[in-house]
């Protein structure tokens, strides 16, 4: 008989463990898959939120509980350059299909119902906003909290309140050089949407004059194949200043995050509830007031208003179940 020979029982116990190292294996297989798939939905959110006016795809990180680590994804991408990149890249895949897809649609909703399309979306931010909320528990609210609520809440109110410029029909396929670097620094500003929560992106393009004939040169020129060259050149200079505004407004707010984290979430609220009448505000400026003596429209509004909520609810309650800790969960 072999002297280093194992007992059946430790044999046992030793495939056992093996079994069980699998299963973990697999299991956080499945757990990354299922986060990839569910960072493409995060994403989509995002770019619909870019979309519509009043929105900001900041303040839908944050309503979905990634805000801080998207920051902090891009504030390191040099220094975490792989686990930054797994992180970021399948929401960027999820903005650039959720733009790509729902674009047509929600700009038809914009079109023809415009307060019942944007309820829709203002009930999921709404439904969202507990899981920002819970950021500031923690003892009564100092004066500079409250001051830091109230000041993003005043300017997100009062950007649909600004006169918005008006350009000329086709005028960004005529730009001179100088044109195409005031198209950089729009595409930092309108980086503030992807970044500070609350800041519209598509409001300040409005108010520059710069959103309608973005939008019409994507969908009536470059997905039809026409002026595909200039085309091309006006979204490269607009993303390349969204990149850089992107980066640099990230290191900004990772900073706030690490130096004032209870401030930082308290003008996160204030900047998303003003954006909630902001919304409101600029699709009535812009479509006026003669739908609203409809009583089905109204109606309408209510209901997808309610539905967002419930949506919204629906979302954050399955992801705290879904990636809550065993042994967390009540």
């Amino acid at each position: 008989m072999e002297e280093n020979a194992r007992p059946p029982q430790e044999e046992g116990q030793q495939d056992i463990q093996q079994d069980l190292s699998q299963e973990d294996r697999q299991e956080k297989q499945r757990g990354k898959l299922v986060e990839f798939l569910l960072n493409i939905l995060r994403g989509a959110a995002i770019g619909v939120a870019f979309i519509i006016p009043g929105f900001s795809g900041g303040s839908v990180a944050a309503i979905l509980g990634i805000y801080e680590r998207l920051v902090s994804s891009v504030a390191d991408l040099l220094k975490h350059f792989k686990s930054s990149i797994l992180f970021l890249l399948p929401i960027l895949l999820g903005l650039v299909l959720g733009v790509a897809a729902l674009i047509w649609p929600i700009q038809w909703g914009l079109q023809h119902f415009p307060i019942p399309t944007v309820s829709l979306f203002v009930g999921l931010a709404l439904g969202g906003l507990p899981s920002v909320t819970e950021k500031v528990r923690g003892g009564m609210p100092k004066w500079t909290h409250i001051l830091a609520l109230l000041v993003p809440l005043a300017f997100a109110v009062s950007l649909c309140f600004l006169p918005t410029a008006s350009q000329p029909d086709g005028f960004l396929l005529h730009l001179s050089f100088g044109g195409y670097l005031l198209l950089i620094l729009i595409g930092v500003v309108g980086s503030c949407a992807l970044v500070v929560p609350g800041i519209s992106g598509s409001m300040l393009l409005l108010i520059f004059g710069y959103y309608t004939p973005l939008v019409q040169l994507l969908t009536g020129h470059l997905l039809k194949g026409l002026d595909v060259g200039v085309s091309l050149l006006v979204f490269l200079c607009a993303g390349i200043g969204v990149v850089a505004g992107f980066f640099g407004i990230s290191v900004l707010m990772k900073l706030l995050l690490k130096k004032f984290p209870r401030g930082t979430f308290f003008a996160i609220i204030g900047f998303i509830v003003g954006s909630i009448p902001a919304v409101y505000v600029s699709v009535i400026r812009s479509t006026g007031v003669s739908m609203l003596k409809d009583p089905w429209y109204i109606v309408a509004a209510v209901a997808l208003l309610l539905l967002g909520v419930a949506l919204s609810l629906c979302l954050v309650f399955f992801a705290k179940r879904r990636f809550c800790p065993r042994g967390e969960k009540n």
